[in-house]
């Protein structure tokens, strides 16, 4: 019962938390004011969901940090043990700039959170800054359930992300290896890994994107093609069963907008219904709650 008062408290601050706004925002009981403290006195932390950091985009900021300083304080909290010692919950890129630009001191607010809010507030905080890139998004977004059992339309309230975002994403973390790694460098978008999820051999095909400059739509287009090739089996059955067998899969496919197939016999038979997206999925599940 005292979870939920938490995790509704957590996503009415996390905005205060992690937005550009002053430090009378943060709610007294989560946070305890702004100080300076040497820059070595911030350790990063280990579950960071970021795990890449490109220099070429870091040497801009470290060219901002020197002219102007940092202007939005770092989050971070304490190490147990430690004085003055104080693990970052986000803002990571920032101190790394500020090591590179030479500061002495950063900006900082302490933040009282367990391990379940850091990673939540350093996923909210990279996600809203586009810092993450689709893999690390859908690595914290499973962490999360899997350490902490959120479902995900849970995420999708905390993070502020549709149910289908939350969902398509995790999936990328189903692609092979050499495809997700492809992912983290940023080599293929999230459209990509997304797209070929539905095709026979990702790993061929993300070689194929690379080397062509494929597109979005043209790995889609592939993967339709593949569906064809599929499907085609199915038409020549579809082809050999009864009249009114046919006639009521074509009523339903008019309804769902969707590909059915019956088939029945003597002790009963089986309705299948083929959808490509998440969002197709949840079109069928509102129309059965109806």
């Amino acid at each position: 019962m005292a979870e939920e008062p938490t995790r509704s408290r957590l996503g009415r601050g996390l905005a205060a938390l992690i937005g550009d706004v002053g430090e009378a925002a943060i709610p007294a009981e989560r946070a305890r004011g702004q100080r300076r403290v040497p820059t070595e006195f911030l350790r990063p932390n280990p579950r960071n969901p970021r795990r890449t950091f490109v220099e070429t985009d870091l040497d801009d900021l470290v060219n901002s940090v020197r002219e102007k300083g940092i202007i939005q304080p770092i989050l971070v909290r304490n190490i147990p043990g430690m004085e003055d010692v104080f693990e970052i919950i986000a803002g990571e890129r920032r101190w790394r700039a500020a090591q590179r630009a030479s500061l002495h001191e950063v900006p900082i607010i302490i933040v009282e959170a367990g391990d379940k809010e850091a990673l939540e507030i350093a996923i909210i905080e990279n996600v809203q800054r586009s810092d993450l890139n689709a893999l690390e998004e859908a690595l914290g977004y499973e962490q999360l359930i899997a350490e902490y059992g959120y479902s995900q339309n849970d995420l999708s309230k905390i993070i502020g992300k549709s149910r289908s975002h939350i969902a398509n994403t995790i999936r990328l973390a189903r692609l092979p290896d050499s495809v997700k790694a492809l992912l983290a460098s940023g080599e293929l978008t999230a459209g990509h890994g997304r797209a070929l999820l539905s095709v026979k051999d990702p790993e061929a095909l993300a070689r194929r994107i690379i080397e062509r400059g494929m597109t979005v739509r043209d790995v889609e287009r592939i993967a339709n093609e593949d569906d064809k090739a599929e499907k085609a089996p199915q038409a020549a059955r579809r082809r050999e069963k009864d009249p009114d067998t046919r006639a009521l899969e074509k009523a339903i496919e008019d309804v769902l907008g969707l590909s059915v197939s019956i088939t029945h016999g003597s002790r009963g038979g089986e309705l299948k219904i083929k959808y490509r997206t998440l969002e197709q999925l949840d079109a069928v599940c509102r129309r059965l709650r109806d």
